[in-house]
């Protein structure tokens, strides 16, 4: 994280080095190198799992605009990427053309590694409860899990956890059945 003396801007962003991300969440600048391989091919092998189903319809449910670190840009948080969000295209029926997405998604995942582990589970928690992001998934490679949460009132509610070995149906997409030993098997 970088400590601004004054709020954060677009400009902060640009000019971080190459290697760095960055968001800027009520007002101040996070930082954190770019994911590794092993949890960029987590992202991929979740994207796919729900990208073919529910963005594509292949015979499934659709109705989803499913994306990888999209950026979003809502009052709250001028520049915020979730590794995985997604939208019901009731909510969003077509994708805009600018370069952030000012709606807050119905649906987001955060795949920790050591660096942004803490950085999700609060800084990011809570501006996705504020903005009443409706369904929160972690995926934590070291501890082979995935956490399903669903936005209760103003909190978030653990309703799953799940290992090594299971094929879950998890909210919102509990239409399609997860393979999460070959998200794990990404870490060998």
């Amino acid at each position: 994280m970088r400590l601004l003396h004054r709020p954060a801007t677009r400009a902060d962003l640009d000019a971080l080095p190459p290697g760095e991300k960055g968001e800027i969440v009520d007002g101040v600048l996070y930082t954190q190198p770019r994911p590794r391989a092993p949890h960029q091919e987590i992202t991929s092998l979740l994207a796919d799992d729900l990208v073919g189903p529910y963005r594509r319809g292949r015979g499934g449910p659709g109705g989803w605009w499913i994306l990888v670190e999209p950026g979003i840009a809502l009052p709250e948080a001028p520049e915020v990427a979730p590794d995985l969000a997604g939208w019901r295209r009731e909510r969003l029926a077509s994708l805009p053309r600018e370069a952030a997405i000012e709606l807050a998604p119905d649906w987001a995942c955060e795949i920790h590694s050591p660096t942004t582990r803490g950085y999700d589970l609060v800084t990011k928690r809570r501006l996705y409860e504020r903005i009443r992001v409706g369904h929160l998934w972690y995926v934590d490679p070291e501890a082979q899990t995935l956490r399903v949460s669903r936005l209760e009132g103003v909190h978030y509610v653990e309703i799953a956890v799940h290992g090594p070995g299971e094929r879950p149906r998890c909210e919102p997409f509990d239409a399609v059945e997860l393979e999460l030993d070959e998200w794990w098997a990404a870490l060998a």
